[in-house]
């Protein structure tokens, strides 16, 4: 049989003796009886998603949802439970939209206001134009034509029926392919790309509002009457003047094919959204399970709280937070004493940029480029701080041991990625020996990316994050209005909160894991590229 690199790579490491790493089969044994028998996952995912309902960062139902979370934390026994703040933005929510084609006849549209965009005046009522803008290029193209329309500035397609199952599990020669060396790869203009595309979206605001358009509409991204609504320009002084709606994809291709055949669609849009300007912070939550002899050592196991709005932010990332906070439950209701501290973290502002983790890797662990480099603030600091630096740990980057995430919807855990850190490989695999019976066994060596741990590995931490079976997760809830609890699947839930609190226990108990070199400045993977504008 045919070895993976991990597998060969695991195999050669004699540095890591297991004996400092075994699982405590004992503790397991315990974990799973509380974990299954008595499990709350469910009834807090269910709080979260049916009574608290969206949580976009700083809006009012956000705030509900760091109050009722943190009670449930101290409800539960934990300690230090506190609320770190970081600077943010603006709140902002929706009372009420409406969004209604009133010519050749009259239909309600699927829509969804854009996230930090205004309200209208009441109903505004206007010609939908199909305009596609892309880039400041396509400005002179529209230059006097857009002036009391409704203007659309997605360009049509024909649509894109999916040719895969929309829900799904894993096979094992799927998990195979997964433990994959990944060589890293450095694009310093990448960051850069993607500031000006943020540029972009303020430039077509100044120019809808120059040329005097009533409002502006985006195609959704997905069929199946489908809506998102994602936002980004959420800073003070960054919101725009013209109101957006997001429109089905159904939806609006049928404007655009009406609006071709020279029957000037009229669209009728009511969007009462609301903004809140009165704390500007953010709010990471932090609980603790106190650890009782490696001197101010630690674990954590991070979700984040926020969501978007077109649905109740369910399964992403509700799920992940309410794993998060059972696993802390679970270790809580057994009186475990764990050598290191074992921290919970439930994150903010990680749909606009990461950026409730990436604060507290900030006021934590490091920091990165010279301190008088120039400040970015919003989704640009996501775009632009791994490239920035030297970096400079501070004195608690040595206490944090490792950082487990949760972030790919409700799906059972089928593994961990090791995170391009071969080191921790046969750990890994011992750790996970109890739960194969459950469908957790693979540990697969691809790096990951997208979500909270991403800062932690930005700066040498040892950050992990889980995999997960599917589900429908990509396919059709990711973002969407269809993000309800109805599409958790509590048996796979109940499944990864008991191996998040085993691996925590381990974790807590164990020598540290091995961490990666700290990064120093890469060269660029290709040198003779051209960048994309």
């Amino acid at each position: 049989m045919r070895k993976s690199v991990a597998a060969v790579i695991a195999a050669a490491i004699v540095a890591v003796p297991l004996a400092v790493h075994s699982a405590d089969y004992s503790m397991t044994n315990r974990i799973i009886d509380e974990g299954f028998n008595r499990s709350q996952v469910m009834t807090t995912a269910e709080y979260l998603a049916d009574q608290i309902g969206p949580r976009l960062t700083n809006s009012p139902a956000m705030r509900k949802a760091e109050d009722w979370t943190s009670a449930k934390f101290r409800e539960w026994g934990l300690t230090n439970v506190h609320k770190e703040p970081f600077a943010f933005g603006r709140g902002w929510w929706i009372e009420s939209s409406s969004v209604r084609m009133t010519s050749p006849r009259p239909i309600q549209l699927t829509a969804i206001p854009i996230a930090w965009t205004p309200a209208t005046a009441g109903t505004v009522t206007g010609e939908a134009v199909v305009a596609p803008i892309a880039s400041p290029a396509d400005f002179a193209k529209w230059r006097g034509k857009l002036r009391g329309k409704i203007v659309l500035v997605t360009k049509p397609d024909t649509g894109s029926e999916g040719t895969e199952p929309a829900f799904k599990r894993y096979t094992d020669e799927e998990l195979a392919k997964m433990d994959q060396f990944q060589q890293p790869r450095y694009d310093p203009a990448a960051a850069e790309r993607g500031v000006r595309r943020l540029a972009f979206a303020k430039a077509l605001d100044a120019f809808l509002q120059e040329e005097g358009a009533l409002a502006y509409a985006t195609k959704s991204r997905l069929d199946g009457k489908l809506v998102h609504g994602e936002g980004y320009l959420f800073g003070v002084g960054d919101t725009v003047k013209t109101p957006g709606v997001e429109i089905a994809a159904e939806d609006y291709r049928r404007l655009a094919r009406l609006a071709m055949l020279g029957l000037a669609p009229t669209v009728a849009i009511n969007n009462d959204v609301r903004f809140d300007d009165s704390n500007v912070n953010a709010n990471d939550i932090i609980a603790d399970i106190p650890g009782s002899d490696r001197s101010g050592e630690y674990v954590m196991a991070g979700a984040h709280l926020d969501s978007w709005v077109a649905g109740d932010g369910a399964a992403d990332n509700g799920a992940g937070s309410a794993m998060i906070m059972e696993a802390a439950r679970i270790l809580s209701a057994l009186h475990v004493k764990p050598k290191r501290t074992i921290r919970f973290a439930l994150w903010a502002g990680e749909e606009q940029g990461l950026l409730g983790s990436l604060a507290y890797v900030e006021n934590h662990f490091a920091t990165r480029g010279n301190p008088n480099d120039p400040k970015a603030t919003g989704l640009a600091r996501y775009m632009g701080w791994g490239n920035r630096w030297p970096i400079t740990t501070k004195p608690e980057w040595a206490k944090m041991a490792a950082y487990f995430n949760i972030d790919n919807g409700s799906g059972r855990l089928r593994g961990i990625y090791a995170e391009n850190n071969p080191a921790v490989v046969p750990i890994f695999q011992e750790w996970l020996k109890p739960f194969a019976s459950m469908g957790a066994s693979s540990v697969a060596i691809r790096k990951t990316g997208g979500t909270d741990h991403v800062f932690m590995q930005a700066v040498g931490l040892p950050g992990f994050q889980f995999i997960q079976d599917p589900l429908d997760y990509g396919s059709r809830i990711h973002h969407t209005s269809v993000d309800t609890f109805d599409h958790l699947k509590g048996d796979d839930m109940r499944q990864a909160a008991v191996i998040l609190a085993a691996f925590l226990w381990n974790a807590a108990n164990s020598d540290a894991l091995p961490r990666p070199p700290l990064p120093t400045q890469p060269v660029a993977t290709d040198p003779f590229a051209y960048g994309d504008d």
